[in-house]
């Protein structure tokens, strides 16, 4: 078990603070996005199926994305990527179609009106997971080049 993955171990470079907070957004967004979505499948399906569709893929967006943020590195990095810009895609394409053709959307998705059942939080977390991966890729490239100018083979750490 990695040294992390402890309870009350101390947390390896990059997993505290922002990264924390943004995995603990996204599963939260995850789990309520999931819920609404499957009690609307389960018992209004006819009434908007569209709109409570919508809802059920913006959980599983907001599960990858919470999986790639957790999980870091590399590959984390360019799952939470993916996830974080068909997020920002989805809200923007559905905040605008939700305002565009009310009657499309008879009941709100996480992602009508820019989220705006949500406090709007829709709109910002995709901003905010994006800034948060550049950040993160620069540290990356930064920690990456200091290795390979020490002379050595691979990158620096220490």
């Amino acid at each position: 078990m990695p040294e992390n993955a402890a309870f009350g171990a101390p947390a390896a470079p990059g997993v505290a603070g922002p990264r924390r907070v943004l995995v603990a957004i996204y599963a939260t967004f995850a789990l309520a996005a999931g819920a609404r979505a499957g009690v609307q499948l389960a018992t209004r399906f006819s009434e908007a199926p569209v709109a409570y569709l919508l809802s059920a893929f913006a959980a599983v967006v907001y599960l990858v994305a919470t999986i790639g943020l957790g999980r870091g590195g590399r590959g984390g990095r360019l799952t939470a990527l993916t996830a974080i810009t068909v997020e920002l895609l989805g809200v923007l394409t559905v905040g605008t179609l939700s305002l565009a053709d009310r009657a499309a959307f008879p009941d709100a998705t996480v992602w009508s009106v820019y989220g705006r059942g949500y406090g709007f939080i829709p709109l910002a977390l995709p901003v905010l997971g994006l800034l948060f991966l550049r950040q993160q890729a620069e540290e990356s490239r930064s920690q990456e080049s200091q290795g390979y100018e020490s002379g050595h083979g691979e990158p620096d750490l220490h």
